[in-house]
C-alpha cells in the first residue's frame, strides 16, 4: 500500500493498494518472454534447419527428442510470459481503500480478471467496523496483512498480495487506521 491520504479536513481516509504492476512482475516477465523466445526459437530452428538465434546455431539438433524439449520449454516460457504481461496490462489487485466520514462509508476496491466481475467492490458502513486486525506469521511463509473486522461479515483483507510489507509499515497503518476508525487493533 502507498502512504495514506487524508482529505477534505480529515473527513476521508484512502489508502492506494499496488496490484500487479510493481518492479519484480516486470522483472519476471521480461525474463520468462526473452527465454521463451529464445527456447521457441531453438526448437523452430532444429526443426526447419535454419539457425533464427544469433547468440548460438541449433540448427544442426535432432529435432526428436531436443528440438521438441526446445519448443516445449519456449511454448511454457512464453506462455507464463505472456500470462504476466497481462496481470500487469490489467493490474489486477490494484485498487485502493476508502473510509469517509462525510458518508458514513467503508468503500474496498480491486481490479479482478477481465469479465463480468472485472470490478471486485465492497462497501459497509463504517458503524459496522469492529476492529482492525493485524495478521503475523513468521516462518518460511511470512505473512503480514491487516484485515477489516466487520458485523456479520468475513474479515476483509486491507493489503495487497504478494510481497509482505514490513512489520513497521504494518503497525503504522493499523494505529493510524484504527485511530482514524476510532475502533480497537487487535493482533500486535
Amino acid at each position: 500500500m502507498n502512504a495514506p491520504a487524508m482529505t477534505r479536513d480529515r473527513l476521508v481516509f484512502r489508502q492506494e493498494v499496488l496490484g500487479s504492476r510493481r518492479f519484480s512482475n516486470y522483472w519476471w516477465a521480461v525474463i520468462a518472454s526473452m527465454g521463451g523466445v529464445g527456447f521457441l526459437l531453438a526448437g523452430l530452428s532444429s526443426y526447419l534447419k535454419v539457425n533464427l538465434l544469433l547468440v548460438s546455431d541449433t540448427s544442426e539438433l535432432y529435432f526428436i527428442p531436443q528440438g521438441v524439449a526446445l519448443l516445449f520449454y519456449g511454448v511454457a516460457g512464453s506462455s507464463l510470459g505472456m500470462y504476466l504481461w497481462l496481470t500487469i496490462a490489467w493490474n489486477l489487485g490494484g485498487g485502493y481503500n476508502e473510509f469517509n466520514k462525510e458518508t458514513g462509508k467503508v468503500s474496498i476496491f480491486r481490479w479482478g480478471f477481465p469479465g463480468k466481475n472485472r470490478r471486485i467492490e465492497f462497501s459497509c458502513p463504517i458503524e459496522d467496523v469492529q476492529a482492525v486486525r493485524a495478521e503475523i506469521q513468521e516462518g518460511l511463509n511470512t505473512k503480514r496483512k491487516l484485515y477489516l473486522k466487520v458485523k456479520q461479515r468475513r474479515d476483509v483483507p486491507l493489503t495487497r498480495v504478494g510481497e509482505p510489507i514490513t512489520l513497521a509499515d504494518l503497525e503504522n497503518q493499523g494505529a493510524e487506521l484504527s485511530r482514524f476508525l476510532g475502533v480497537p487493533l487487535e493482533g500486535l
